[in-house]
């Protein structure tokens, strides 16, 4: 196999192979607004990789962005690759053709910079395939100074360690801003090897044409997978760093950019137990805390989406309205790691829209954000666009709304004139105890009266997700969660008749770094499936349908989820035995995972079910999201207790943001983010307070009512003083109703 293989051979073999796989258009690229660069003409040339098929991947708005930006720029391209289905993948194999990008069909050896995006982990196994069928070695330690520099980033970078040998670096955060200074890092770097590098790649080249044949560690193209390796010890504990590695100076460089971590400058060991002793930095350059990067305004959004051949998963433009989220549901680590909520105003958003219809021709717009009702301008942003575009039959979605009669008011505006599909609830727990203990207080009548209007507008669906496997969940909750979807059923048929539909979905919590509830242990499987039986026997019949996810793939991600450096041998292993589209009910390779845990002598229960004490010192600590582990931890103890705290735009609950942040927040136009105003000339945190429930349960200890209590009601008080209202009606413990 050539790893340098030329675009011109590479073509020819597509052309022989196209009309034998499934969906050809997949691998032909030249879509209306995808750019072709020339390449000789551009020095810097960034592959952005996403690790699962074409079909997926192109509707992932982070890969979107950096595409967009980085085309921008004269002196750069970036072109897309993605992972390649099984028979397409068969082909590159047989033929020894190595993958490469859609655009110019250029090799990925052929890059200087390979970005993954990894947005969750059942990816990780496409990585090292993806990797091996580019002709490049797995390992960072094994590269040379003529390979492409491997990075990441994505949301399953906040616990980095699991991946962290197969990357040279990853960023930690939102990567706008920091993937040019990765590289004009890596820039500088090669002027400084130049001649160097360039001498090794053409030597790779030679080898196409029999002129020098390369004796080295690279993994062969060809289906090697059930061979095995030789692992290093996983207690090995390296205290320097190799300064004979002809990549050192790249990582250096690369350690000294803010959100950027670099595993081979680093050094773990454990406790006899096998838990984290300690993470430290063995290099100067190496800080002992990443903190993420963030930006302090959004960026204009991007209007220049490539216009796929094939219908794909999200098959739309999307603009993100909004970034962040205050509300602190405790399982939810995207409302953890991307604080704070910044804001994109109105005006922009409607600009975007008119260029989006202008360059691709969408008949569909997703305003994106994790709270979408929570916008402060969504109101008059819908209203616009419905009126501006509504007779051009626009279908805008606008997702994550609050269960509120305002959020059914936003549908019937985007409903107009339009066939109206389901309408999706998301309360992740059935009882209004448990939804205390996950922090997402929707009263169980809120609910149902919401349901009421949503029928009662003429919706014949209602899609209802849960979440089984919280934290003090018993069998009533999880009774609970059919006992609400046949109460919704029975109002659906008093309006709609036998057209109502209620669709239940179950998912399994996977308890999430940075996250109040990253101390839980994930139920074991046996509970699940009893429980998912149990569900199945109550939840069925005309009206319903009922979906749930496999419990053992649920042990699977909180294995990769939770997991220290030690599990890269067990994904390199299970890779190896042919595990790969682990997120693919069809291709998933339970086997595999099995067969790479048996032979290292790993317990992935110990990973993924094991209680952490508080004070264990987590795989991820290092890694700072800006919200405190003494937050997350008064967090956990107040889930325990019952006790809820409100959307944090109210006031500051001292998470830790505002302080890392502070020197951004006083720059910011007004308005411009969702915390509370610093503030002029306060160099701390507004706020230092213990987080107040925003009422008190019935069942809270009466030593915490007693604390709790006064301040409640203070709280209920100015609530009504601002004329704010939120949908929760609770009694205080030993008192009158507080209605707030």
């Amino acid at each position: 196999m050539n790893p340098h293989m030329s675009p011109a051979e590479i073509s020819r073999f597509l052309e022989r192979t196209l009309l034998r796989v499934q969906k050809p258009a997949r691998y032909t690229g030249g879509e209306w607004n995808s750019v072709a660069k020339e390449w000789d003409a551009t020095p810097q040339r960034v592959a952005l990789a996403f690790p699962d098929i074409y079909d997926l991947g192109m509707s992932n708005l982070g890969l979107a962005i950096l595409y967009d930006q980085i085309n921008q720029r004269p002196d750069m391209l970036a072109e897309r690759v993605y992972a390649p289905w099984t028979d397409m993948e068969a082909a590159l194999r047989a033929a020894g053709v190595p993958l490469h990008s859609l655009e110019s069909r250029h090799p990925l050896a052929d890059f200087d910079i390979i970005g993954f995006g990894l947005p969750y982990e059942q990816l990780y196994t496409n990585v090292l395939n993806m990797l091996d069928l580019a002709g490049l070695p797995l390992r960072a330690e094994q590269r040379t100074a003529a390979d492409p520099l491997i990075l990441a980033g994505g949301s399953a970078c906040y616990n980095p360690e699991p991946m962290s040998a197969f990357f040279d670096a990853m960023v930690i955060g939102e990567g706008e801003e920091v993937i040019f200074e990765v590289m004009a890092a890596y820039a500088e770097w090669k002027g400084e090897r130049g001649r160097q590098v360039d001498k090794d790649r053409q030597v790779d080249k030679g080898a196409r044409n029999g002129e020098v044949q390369r004796s080295d560690h690279r993994s062969s193209i060809t289906d090697h997978r059930s061979s095995t390796t030789v692992h290093r010890s996983p207690l090995t504990v390296h205290r320097s760093p190799n300064t004979d590695h002809p990549r050192l100076g790249l990582w250096q460089r690369l350690a000294r950019v803010r959100g950027v971590y670099v595993p081979h400058l680093y050094a773990i060991s454990y406790h006899e137990d096998g838990t984290v002793a300690q993470m430290e930095p063995i290099d100067e350059a190496a800080p002992t805390t990443i903190a993420k990067r963030i930006l302090p305004t959004m960026l204009p959004p991007t209007t220049q989406f490539i216009v796929p051949f094939i219908d794909i998963v999200h098959n739309r433009a999307a603009i993100e309205i909004q970034r962040g989220c205050t509300r602190g549901c405790r399982f939810c680590q995207a409302g953890m790691i991307f604080r704070p909520v910044r804001e994109r105003p109105v005006q922009e958003v409607l600009d975007a829209v008119e260029q989006i219809l202008t360059a691709t021709g969408f008949e569909e717009i997703g305003l994106l954000s994790l709270s979408s009702s929570d916008y402060s301008g969504v109101a008059e942003l819908v209203e616009t666009i419905m009126t501006r575009h509504g007779e051009k039959k626009l279908s805008v979605g606008l997702p994550s709304l609050r269960i509120e009669s305002f959020s059914v008011d936003l549908m019937e505006q985007l409903a107009r004139g339009r066939r109206r599909s389901g309408f999706t609830f998301a309360p992740e727990a059935a009882s209004d105890r448990l939804r205390d203990v996950i922090n997402k207080p929707i009263a169980t009548e809120d609910l149902l009266r919401t349901a009421e209007e949503v029928f009662g507008r003429g919706w014949t669906t209602i899609k209802l997700y849960f979440m089984i496997g919280h934290p003090t969940q018993t069998l009533e909750d999880v009774d609970a969660i059919a006992d609400l979807a046949h109460a919704v059923l029975k109002i659906g048929k008093k309006h709609v008749g036998g057209k109502a539909k209620v669709r239940v979905g179950v998912s399994t919590l996977v308890p999430k770094p940075h996250t109040p509830f990253q101390w839980v242990p994930v139920e074991d499987a046996a509970t699940l499936a009893a429980h998912i039986k149990h569900l199945q026997g109550r939840i069925r019949g005309k009206g319903f349908d009922f979906s749930w996810n496999d419990p053992q793939n649920t042990l699977l991600e909180a294995f990769l989820t939770r997991g220290d450096r030690r599990v890269a041998d067990v994904i390199e292993r299970a890779w190896q035995h042919g595990a790969k589209f682990d997120a693919w009910q069809e291709q998933r390779g339970a086997a595999a995972w099995r067969q790479a845990l048996v032979e290292l002598g790993i317990d992935p229960d110990w990973y993924a079910r094991r209680e952490r004490k508080i004070d264990e010192v987590l795989p991820w600590d290092f890694v700072s999201a800006g919200v405190s582990k003494e937050f997350l931890t008064l967090d956990y103890m107040n889930s325990l207790k019952g006790a809820v705290v409100d959307d944090c735009r109210e006031h500051c609950y001292s998470c830790g943001i505002l302080g890392l942040f502070k020197h951004y927040r006083r720059n910011v136009p007004d308005g411009a983010w969702g915390c509370p105003a610093l503030g002029r000339g306060k160099e701390r945190q507004p706020v230092d307070i213990t987080p107040v429930p925003l009422y008190v349960n019935a069942d809270m200890t009466p030593e915490l009512a007693a604390q709790y209590g006064p301040r409640v009601a203070q709280r209920a008080r100015r609530l009504s003083m601002n004329g704010d209202r939120l949908s929760v009606i609770r009694p205080e413990v030993g008192g009158e109703p507080i209605t707030v």
